[in-house]
């Protein structure tokens, strides 16, 4: 099984569409709103923090299911997996949130 084909599994793909998700409400809300920090948390940084926590399970089934199996395959998955991640915590690390 290779790389791509080890992406097509929802443990695989979701926590990457879900990084994607997240990403999406930062720049909608700073599209909305700017930069400036909020008096009060809303609704879109409630759902940032549920999709970016929710994540984790995910990608500790995909560890503990294919580490094991194919390592080399399973980590090339969890390095972008990883990226998503930090790709959609970036805004938020950078404009002090």
């Amino acid at each position: 099984m290779s790389l791509s084909s080890l992406m097509k599994e929802p443990s695989a793909f979701l926590p990457v569409v879900m990084s994607g998700v997240a990403l999406c409400i930062v720049f909608i809300h700073i599209a909305l709103n700017g930069v400036a920090r909020q008096a009060d948390e809303g609704a879109a940084a409630h759902i940032f923090q549920i999709l970016i926590v929710a994540q984790l399970p995910l990608v500790a089934f995909f560890a503990f299911k294919f580490l094991p199996r194919m390592p080399k395959e399973a980590a090339g998955v969890l390095a972008i997996q990883a990226a998503a991640g930090l790709a959609a915590l970036a805004p938020v690390y950078l404009l002090h949130w």
